[in-house]
């Protein structure tokens, strides 16, 4: 059985500084791209960060460019995401995933991400 579960959310002040990690089991986590997502209330979920097969292949989104850094640690079986300067609308719930390194399509895609954590909440206030 697969299993992605997230931890290091809470609450910070603006400006402030988070670290999320992802640890997988019942998988080859080698074998698949991680990333990461994140839902405000009554908003979509929405794509933070991907990393592939290679660390040296990531990818952001342009409203956490330059502030969020995404890695993984295979050994470890856990991916990373380094959270800086955060601002009051990075206030989420944050959800790792994890998508089959066969499998097409776009690193930003929900549906083509097989499997899901059961997220951690991040409330930066002002």
């Amino acid at each position: 059985q697969v299993r992605l579960v997230e931890s290091g959310g809470g609450l910070v002040q603006a400006g402030g500084s988070l670290r999320l990690s992802c640890a997988a089991s019942g998988l080859t986590f080698s074998n698949y791209h991680m990333g990461w997502f994140r839902q405000a209330p009554g908003k979509e979920r929405e794509f933070v960060a991907a990393i592939y097969l290679s660390s040296s292949n990531t990818y952001y989104s342009d409203s956490v460019k330059g502030r969020f850094t995404i890695s993984r640690d295979n050994a470890k079986n856990t991916v990373y995401l380094q959270m800086n300067s955060l601002k009051p609308g990075d206030t989420a719930a944050y959800y790792c995933a994890a998508r089959f390194f066969a499998y097409g399509g776009s690193y930003s895609d929900t549906s083509r991400y097989d499997h899901w954590g059961q997220g951690t909440q991040v409330t930066v206030s002002s």
